[in-house]
């Protein structure tokens, strides 16, 4: 038989698993779906809430398929479209300038502090490692953006604050020190290259899956925010969308309390399907966007934990 003919045969082979095996893989997949529906199951009974009648949801309670199929809450939220597409405007602008913004920051930062050359780069870890355990509370942080710097009414109070986290910072620093080795650098400097030019051309081009990963949570993190602007604006038109679904929904509960002690059936005031609807309305956008960097998130968040 010729080394071809044998190799053959070795590849077509099949390997038996053993009964251990078997199990433990029986096991892992039936855990997984478990996960995986436990997670899905809350959504679609959200998205399901959302197109049925609020009496029935009151009555009935919530299904997994609409029941009395109705847009009646997604016309009480975009009763005011102006208002709401004016949230949505205002929060891709706060999304899209804080993660590009943010993402440059954390990684300039991370980079300096991954070079072994700078002196201080000790210290400046420690500090940023600090302040993720210490904080100066609510209270100083608001006193600080609207009396000191005069920020308060301004989109800049919104942005501005989550640029960078403590958290953020460390994992694109491991991921910096991970991906691109010192022999590379060095190599760099003796051919001339400055720090900006390593920066640009040997750092950034492999940085792709932490990049990806740094710039979801910053991503995600401007996108569920309201607090800020709670906190800072002093118009309307500079609120953020959860926030003016939060605005929304406070409004709807003072009607549900008024109704009460008025005729006015409490029933006949959407505010179960409303909520389920703003839901749909504010998450929609990140479901549709998180597929196509998850890939990258995957392997970014694990960056570290082998090394080949």
């Amino acid at each position: 038989m010729s080394k071809k003919e044998q190799n053959g045969n070795v590849s077509g082979t099949k390997i038996k698993k053993g009964a251990a095996t078997r199990t433990f893989e029986i096991i892992t997949y039936t855990l997984l779906t478990l996960g995986s529906v436990i997670c899905v199951v809350p959504f679609i009974m959200i998205l399901s809430g959302s197109f049925s009648d609020n009496r029935t949801i009151l009555v009935e309670g919530y299904s997994l398929l609409p029941r009395n199929f109705t847009i009646s809450a997604y016309q009480t939220v975009f009763k005011a479209p102006k208002d709401i597409l004016q949230a949505y405007k205002m929060t891709i602008y706060y999304t899209g300038l804080g993660t590009l913004l943010g993402l440059l920051m954390i990684t300039l930062t991370a980079y300096v502090i991954s070079r072994k050359e700078f002196k201080y780069r000790n210290t400046v870890s420690f500090l940023i490692y600090f302040t993720s355990i210490f904080g100066g509370g609510m209270i100083p942080w608001y006193l600080m953006y609207a009396n000191v710097l005069g920020m308060k009414g301004s989109t800049f109070a919104i942005w501005f604050p989550a640029l960078m986290s403590p958290f953020l910072v460390i994992l694109m620093r491991t991921y910096v020190t991970g991906s691109v080795p010192d022999a590379i650098t060095e190599s760099a400097k003796i051919d001339g290259a400055g720090h900006l030019t390593i920066f640009t051309r040997i750092v950034l081009p492999v940085l792709g899956p932490g990049l990806a990963t740094v710039g979801l949570f910053l991503a995600l993190g401007y996108w569920n925010d309201w607090y800020r602007s709670s906190m800072f604006s002093t118009d309307s038109s500079t609120w953020e969308l959860q926030f003016y679904l939060y605005d929304m929904l406070n409004a709807s509960t003072a009607l549900k309390q008024m109704a009460q002690n008025s005729s006015i059936s409490t029933k006949d005031l959407p505010t179960e399907s409303v909520k389920l609807a703003m839901s749909v309305v504010a998450t929609g956008p990140v479901l549709l966007f998180y597929p196509f960097v998850q890939k990258y998130f995957v392997s970014g968040i694990t960056v570290g934990a082998v090394k080949g």
